[in-house]
């Protein structure tokens, strides 16, 4: 029983180590500055984060296209298709209100 708890945790080591991320300096990392600061940022509907902490802390994630949805309430939508390079990329972007 113990030699098969090591052989199940050095399997689970030598797995973990096939994971595959990029280096530090391959990712791509996203700046949102957006008004309203509270505006909530997703990433093919998975939440990234608001603007307000996106603009201090940029987001790391791997490159390529981004399809971004920019939401707040009392403002329209925004989608943004993006191709995300390595390095940081800022999104500037002002929200549109819903007229009352």
């Amino acid at each position: 029983m113990v030699r098969w708890i090591a052989t199940g945790t050095a399997l689970a080591v030598l797995v973990a180590g096939c994971v595959h991320a990029p280096p530090p300096d391959r990712f791509a990392y996203l700046k949102v500055v957006a008004e309203p600061p509270g505006t909530t940022v997703y990433d093919n509907n998975h939440f990234l984060g608001t603007a307000k902490i996106l603009a201090k802390q940029s987001k790391a994630l791997s490159p390529g296209v981004r399809y971004l949805t920019f939401k707040a309430p009392g403002y329209f939508p925004h989608d943004l298709r993006l191709d995300l390079p390595v390095g940081e990329t800022v999104v500037r972007i002002k929200l549109r209100p819903i007229p009352p």
